[in-house]
């Protein structure tokens, strides 16, 4: 069975079409996900021990960005209870920046698939993302 010229132009714009709206979507998806990897760079994370001695602030990837320490804490803890107070913050902190990068990625995760296994230490998200899709000008048409 062969099909009438018409038929063909119609299946082309039915196909073109499609390759549009998947294309858009794609660039959509593609959009909120380098959104979410900008807010990934400017997370930090800070906590404070129990008593307020100690308060320390890390980056995205864990880096200790500030220390802040009570002058009193030179009086209440010895030099091995002071440095085990800042890494408990330092630990503290880098999990809360972990949990809220969890919570940024878990959009576009498959389900049940741990960010870790993604990404592995240090990969950055734009690696794995192509430039977004561009239609010829022809075929933007009035429709873009």
């Amino acid at each position: 069975m062969l099909l009438s010229e018409r038929e063909v132009r119609c299946l082309n714009d039915e196909f073109r079409l499609t390759i549009e709206a998947l294309a858009k979507e794609y660039n959509r998806q593609a959009g909120e996900l380098r959104a979410a990897y900008g807010k990934l760079s400017e997370l930090t994370g800070t906590t404070e021990s129990r008593d307020g001695m100690v308060s320390v602030t890390v980056g995205p990837r864990g880096q200790v960005q500030d220390i802040k320490l009570d002058p009193r804490v030179y009086r209440k803890l010895s030099p091995s209870q002071l440095a085990s107070a800042i890494m408990d913050q330092i630990d503290a902190a880098t999990e809360q920046v972990a949990d809220r990068t969890k919570e940024l990625m878990a959009p576009f995760m498959p389900e049940g698939l741990p960010l870790e296994e993604v990404l592995g230490e240090g990969a950055s998200i734009e690696s794995f993302l192509p430039q977004p899709v561009k239609l010829p000008p022809e075929e933007r048409g009035a429709r873009g």
